[in-house]
């Protein structure tokens, strides 16, 4: 078996961070609170997840950097629970670099708790270690100091089952905080935020879910004027689920940059609205060529939190028979429609005028640009913008309605051009020059 013990910082939102971390390790995590004065700690038993993260070292590696931004003091593994417990308070990273025996006999007794409440007794009669403790008579250490003592040392050394109580995924995410000091600039929230992130990850990876609603808020300091509130908040929105802690931190760095705090900040609370089921890609047998690569929805949704949404836009192809309506820009964070509008095969230019050009006529009827134009295909007609209204400067609206027939047209000089014919009743017959075609 493979026991991670991590010694806690005392507040209880550090303690209940590292469970919440914890469980994306493994679904088999417990609280070990001591009675005597000794840091809380949180044990794992992560035999069943070394493969999946990627062998022993990676794992060790991944949560020694991680377990350090959330509070952890100290990091230890061992073969059993209380073995990576005892040697975390003794200052040993690993009890694999000996037998579990050796490196747990030169620890001090302070190691265990149940060997230090005897530990002014077993001090007179001259033991110092857990190693000491050990080879004393079975018996007399059961009569003189009771069962606990002996189940403890067993436990620790692996000759007796362990029975933790394991803690269980909570159903909703609420990260809470106490800043180390005052803080009066927003953006100098996002050093506290970060542990936040690091625990909601963790609880999603647990979850199989990506978050794509979550809110911040901030507890103003009790010594703040009288008309400021106790505190503000900021609710971010994803394009997609996502878990990604580097793409969740820069992307609250981005909206706390346009934050400014009305008082200064002592607590932080970090809340999940909405949550979708996450996909992770399926990684590719092939080394990828330009793998640190950020994808792009992500570097948009990045560019519209510093910007604005009002000024990232993207083409969006709409169900409309009028040429220029059936490209709309909107808003890079809205979802994309399901389907876009259909030319049905008819001819389209590569280049379409921002405004249609009105065109003279010849006394034949022709249309006229650089000359006479020959009709080469059509008339293709489309009618249809009798539902589409626009509202005026002035309030008053009108329906937007084209009845045309366009016509495919040769020029000597101009090339292939796109023409349409309007036959309005109030306007009667005109040409309009409407592309090009490459």
């Amino acid at each position: 078996m493979l026991w991670a013990a991590l010694l806690s910082d005392p507040s209880p939102s550090c303690i209940e961070g590292l469970v919440v971390w914890g469980l994306q390790f493994t679904p088999r995590v417990a609280i070990v609170r001591s009675e005597l004065g000794f840091a809380p700690a949180v044990l794992m038993e992560l035999e069943s997840s070394v493969r999946l993260f990627g062998g022993r070292r990676r794992l060790a590696a991944r949560m020694r950097s991680e377990s350090a931004e959330l509070g952890a003091t100290a990091l230890s593994w061992a073969t059993t629970g209380l073995g990576a417990l005892a040697l975390a308070r003794g200052g040993v990273r690993h009890g694999f670099g000996a037998p579990l025996a050796q490196c747990l006999d030169a620890l001090p007794l302070s190691s265990l708790d149940a060997v230090h409440q005897e530990a002014a007794t077993l001090a007179r009669l001259g033991c110092r270690t857990l190693g000491q403790v050990r080879v004393l008579p079975r018996a007399g250490l059961g009569r003189r100091f009771g069962a606990g003592l002996l189940e403890a040392l067993d436990q620790a050394y692996g000759l007796r089952p362990e029975t933790p109580v394991w803690e269980q995924l909570p159903e909703r995410f609420h990260g809470r905080l106490e800043l180390m000091a005052r803080v009066e600039t927003a953006p100098a929230l996002m050093h506290g935020a970060r542990r936040l992130l690091l625990q909601l990850c963790g609880w999603l990876a647990a979850r199989c879910c990506g978050v794509t609603v979550f809110t911040l808020r901030w507890c103003h300091d009790g010594m703040r004027s009288r008309h400021v509130e106790d505190g503000g908040e900021l609710t971010i929105r994803t394009a997609q689920p996502t878990r990604q802690i580097g793409h969740l931190g820069r992307l609250l760095t981005e909206h706390l940059a346009r934050v400014e705090l009305q008082a200064p900040v002592g607590e932080l609370h970090l809340l999940v609205d909405e949550i979708q089921p996450f996909e992770e890609a399926p990684a590719s047998l092939l080394p990828d060529e330009r793998p640190d690569d950020e994808p792009l929805p992500l570097v948009l949704e990045r560019m519209a939190a510093r910007l604005g949404n009002a000024r990232v836009l993207r083409p969006v192809l709409c169900e409309d028979h009028r040429p220029e309506w059936q490209v709309q820009w909107q808003p890079a964070q809205e979802a994309l429609p399901r389907a876009g509008a259909s030319w049905q095969g008819l001819p389209q230019p590569g280049f379409l005028l921002p405004q249609p050009v009105k065109l003279g006529i010849n006394a034949a009827g022709q249309p006229l640009y650089h000359g006479a134009l020959k009709l080469l295909s059509g008339p293709h007609r489309i009618e249809g913008g009798w539902w589409h209204r626009v509202q005026e400067a002035d309030g008053s609206q009108h329906a937007v309605t084209a009845v045309r027939d366009y016509w495919v047209a040769q020029s000597e000089q101009a090339g292939v051009l796109w023409l349409y014919q309007t036959r309005l009743a109030h306007e009667g017959t005109a040409w309009y020059l409407h592309g090009f075609f490459a």
